[in-house]
């Protein structure tokens, strides 16, 4: 069997000017992903289905240019914090700290130059048993409003069974709160409407949010909602629920919580696309799953294959630490302070591929 393999290649400038790289991991055994040094970003990730045929089961956008000004995120990692902070405003340690808002009075994924918009630095990771790159990225104390320097890295890997993992590390020298996730949009049959797929979410609670994705409170047991998502589902009957807390979205834009302890791997989601032609499995350590349905999406962007992406064409499951947790004392704490490591680890698997 082919051994794994790392490829390097321009795929143009920023805006401003930076040179980006695209950079290709070969499983060796039929799965790749391409990653750009620009925001991250999940470019592409090659599947076969059970027929052999192979198709990028994420949205991409074919420039650089595009991604700079167009782009919802697709693919990025995004960070200093993922998902929200109410109205841009926590406490620290009794310090008032202020993110630009940047999403209806709020922070989202970090504010409005967050690490999706930032290049990265990339270093190939040598190792027989798996292709990899780490990208590394220094935000200063300050940036965007937030305490601290410092120092990420995210290393994608690819290994010869075709699982993709994001191993996740930060470290800062002064106290800070730290969220980091990808933003893929998965859509595992390659097309542009994600309504058929399935989708089973393996964690007991979710948060209820209001009109702006902000949590109510604590969090809410799914059984008996469209939430409880603890059997597969066909999205299409759960996005067509008349509960409120779907309606007000147009679908899901919510964040499930796990009960298991902070640090374990352990299986988040399993989808699958029509006829379970390609199966995905997300594990994690990180307690949330944030699931969005892509309910933005109006078809005024055009991926990498000329097709407008349209709403609900795609899913986004996203491992993090629980929305607008720097100010919800009851949530598993997102805080990092000098002399301790942030760790975690996020898996993408394919079991489909072992039958």
């Amino acid at each position: 069997m082919p051994r794994p393999t790392v490829q390097h290649r321009p795929f143009g400038t920023t805006p401003g000017g930076e040179e980006v790289g695209l950079w290709r991991l070969e499983s060796g055994a039929g799965v790749h992903a391409e990653i750009l040094t620009y925001g991250g970003i999940l470019h592409a990730l090659g599947v076969p289905d059970t027929a052999g045929s192979t198709a990028s089961v994420v949205h991409s956008l074919p420039s650089v240019e595009q991604y700079a000004e167009k782009s919802p995120y697709l693919g990025a990692l995004v960070g200093r914090y993922a998902n929200r902070i109410a109205h841009g405003r926590f406490v620290l340690d009794g310090v008032v700290h202020r993110v630009p808002v940047n999403d209806r009075g709020h922070a989202l994924h970090g504010g409005p130059e967050g690490f999706d918009t930032k290049v990265w630095d990339a270093t190939p990771v040598e190792d027989g048993d798996t292709a990899a790159v780490r990208l590394a990225l220094h935000s200063p104390d300050g940036d965007m409003g937030f305490p601290g320097a410092l120092d990420v890295t995210v290393t994608y890997a690819l290994d010869a069974a075709g699982t993709l993992s994001l191993a996740y590390r930060a470290r800062t020298d002064r106290a800070t709160v730290v969220n980091l996730s990808n933003h893929a949009y998965f859509n595992l049959a390659g097309s542009t409407d994600i309504r058929d797929h399935t989708l089973r979410v393996d964690l007991p609670g979710y948060l209820p949010v209001d009109a702006d994705g902000i949590p109510l409170g604590l969090v809410a047991d799914v059984a008996g909602t469209p939430f409880d998502l603890t059997s597969p589902r066909v999205l299409a009957e759960r996005l067509g629920s008349a509960d409120p807390q779907v309606e007000a979205v147009g679908g899901f834009d919510h964040c499930w919580v796990g009960a298991a302890a902070a640090g374990t791997l352990r299986r988040a989601a399993r989808l699958a696309a029509p006829r379970e032609s390609r199966v995905m499995e997300v594990w994690t350590t990180l307690p949330g799953l944030q699931v969005y349905t892509a309910n933005q999406l109006d078809g005024s962007l055009t991926d990498a294959h000329g097709r407008p992406l349209e709403r609900h064409s795609a899913v986004c499951l996203e491992t993090q630490h629980l929305p607008d947790a720097p100010n919800r004392p009851g949530f598993p704490s997102a805080v990092l302070r000098p002399g301790t490591d942030l760790r975690s680890r996020t898996e993408f698997r394919f079991p489909h591929l072992g039958r």
